[in-house]
């Protein structure tokens, strides 16, 4: 960190550090992006990956902090910050240059918090229309339903986008720039349209049957979880995150659990860290069943979607005998979980594991080398190593392109420091290459499962906690494996009952933000495919 601490210095005037458990460095507007470019050109460890970006309201000024990492050595992160404090017209510089990923994060405060970026070069917002009166995460936002009232009016959508730009004699200018060329042929694929996994509307122009370009819009079913947290205690929290990407509920949980946990120093049992990573493992492999099941159907295999399908639901029954919960898998609490495992949890998972096994090979044999879903897989939607780091595209998606960035592997929580499995990477970057990532997954999930199944110890499931948790002022950030990848968790805590600020980092955000980029230069009919292999979940995105 020395080092890291030297390249700071040696940019910006003037930067503030604060060591925790994470390197702090605050810093002003006009030098933040120096900071993050020369960081992000450090030959030594390049800080190439943007973790999260956030924006928070904290009274005086707005705030945005910058988690960064390098793909060389993923365990190795910095946090940076800076803040205006105009709220009348709030103008920070952007990194989109610098971080692909940048550019949705980007609008999403802006949408949500007022901050505009100088040099983003689509400055619309995000989950918001832009008519939405108010900025909903300003702490002195005006929530009447009289300012935003709801119509089942259908509004023209407009492709323009405002955005604000910086000349080389340092001048600011305000422009509008066309989304699309004026002869450009546009067609909507969703919002309602069962192949883009979730209500997500992709506005894409054609040559032929060729994809141009694609402006994607989301907001569809936005929630505001996050602007609700900020008035429910910690354990009311937890149902939401079951409700964000709900193909990872438990993992999503066990996130915000551990963050929690971590910042009360709240000490989990044994018996319910082996219950946990189990579940999470299972949790996984009902994921890629599903995402397996879904995009063979996209790629119209009737029959390959009712074979995942009967292997996911011996799962859900698992999943329903020890909790309640089949989809919504209500088991992580904080401190542990809220019911112990049932008579026969092992006997049951134990004979689903080489039934699971066989059926893979079944899988290898029915679809994974038919001549026609190879021809609509293997070189179709290619995404570079470079690119997937720099969308921050993580899990399987991420590692199809050649890019190790396993949370269990760099960052290990629960059980993954004392378990063998690999990482499955590949670097085709192609969409036979994400789906075989999944199924090898599977493999591995299975093989974790194996050697925590009959090693469950005894003792308490769940730790002994306050009726009212109260967590100590600070910033805490906790981020997990997810069937997807990297799902984050960040608390702001002023000493209260509530969260002062909650982010959930989602994995499918940027997934989804890549696909114009993969579906560049494919057929029209390849798109559904390609978004399939990504295995985005649009509430994920609309928190």
């Amino acid at each position: 960190m020395e080092k890291i601490k030297q390249i700071v210095l040696d940019t910006v005037k003037e930067a503030v550090f604060d060591e925790q458990e994470r390197l702090i460095v605050t810093v002003s507007p006009k030098e933040l992006h120096p900071l993050i470019k020369r960081l992000k050109e450090n030959n030594d460890l390049p800080f190439d990956f943007l973790v999260y970006l956030i924006g928070t309201d904290d009274g005086e000024q707005l705030t945005v902090t910058y988690l960064i990492s390098s793909s060389k050595n993923p365990s190795v992160e910095i946090i940076l910050k800076t803040a205006t404090a105009d709220r009348e017209n709030p103008l920070l510089y952007s990194v989109t240059d610098l971080y692909e990923t940048a550019h949705f994060n980007e609008r999403e405060i802006y949408a949500l918090l007022g901050i505009r970026f100088i040099n983003n070069p689509d400055m619309r917002r995000f989950l918001l229309s832009d008519e939405w009166v108010g900025f909903p995460l300003r702490k002195d936002y005006n929530a009447n339903p009289a300012l935003n009232p709801i119509s089942v009016e259908s509004r023209d959508i407009v492709d323009l986008a405002p955005r604000i730009m910086e000349t080389e004699n340092g001048e600011l200018v305000e422009e509008i720039v066309k989304i699309f060329e004026d002869d450009d042929y546009i067609i909507n694929i969703g919002p309602q349209h069962p192949s883009t996994h979730g209500v997500m509307h992709f506005r894409t122009a054609l040559d032929g049957e060729i994809v141009k370009k694609i402006d994607i819009h989301s907001g569809y079913i936005h929630r505001g979880i996050e602007k609700l947290s900020e008035s429910l205690t910690y354990p009311q929290i937890l149902h939401f995150t079951d409700r964000l990407d709900y193909l990872s509920a438990n993992i999503n949980r066990h996130a915000l659990c551990m963050c929690v946990e971590k910042a009360a120093g709240i000490e989990v049992p044994e018996r319910a860290q082996y219950i946990r990573t189990i579940m999470d493992e299972m949790n996984r492999i009902d994921s890629h069943l599903l995402a397996w099941s879904a995009q063979t159907n996209d790629l119209g295999a009737t029959t390959a979607f009712i074979y995942g399908m009967r292997e996911r639901e011996i799962i859900l029954d698992i999943f329903e005998k020890t909790c309640g919960g089949r989809l919504i898998i209500n088991q992580n609490v904080i401190g542990g979980v809220m019911f112990d495992i049932y008579a026969d949890f092992q006997k049951d998972v134990k004979a689903f594991i080489p039934y699971m096994r066989e059926k893979l090979k079944e899988y290898d044999r029915f679809f994974s080398h038919n001549v026609i879903a190879l021809g609509r897989m293997v070189y179709i939607g290619n995404l570079s190593k470079d690119d997937a780091i720099s969308y921050a595209v993580t899990g399987p998606a991420g590692r199809a392109s050649g890019w190790s960035c396993d949370v269990r592997k760099h960052h290990p929580y629960a059980l993954y420091g004392q378990v063998d499995f690999k990482e499955i990477v590949r670097f085709q970057g192609d969409s036979y290459a994400r789906y075989l990532n999944r199924l090898d997954e599977i493999e591995e999930s299975l093989h974790i499962i194996e050697q925590l199944i009959d090693n469950i110890p005894d003792g308490d499931f769940c730790a002994k906690t306050k009726a009212i948790i109260k967590l100590p002022e600070g910033e805490f950030y906790q981020h997990v494996e997810a069937s997807k990848g990297v799902f984050g968790v960040y608390i702001e805590s002023r000493g209260d009952k509530t969260p002062y600020r909650l982010k959930f980092r989602s994995p499918s955000m940027a997934l989804v933000s890549v696909m114009p980029l993969i579906c560049r230069g494919e057929k029209i009919s390849d798109f559904i495919g390609i978004g399939g292999s990504m295995d985005y979940v649009i509430p994920d995105i609309d928190r």
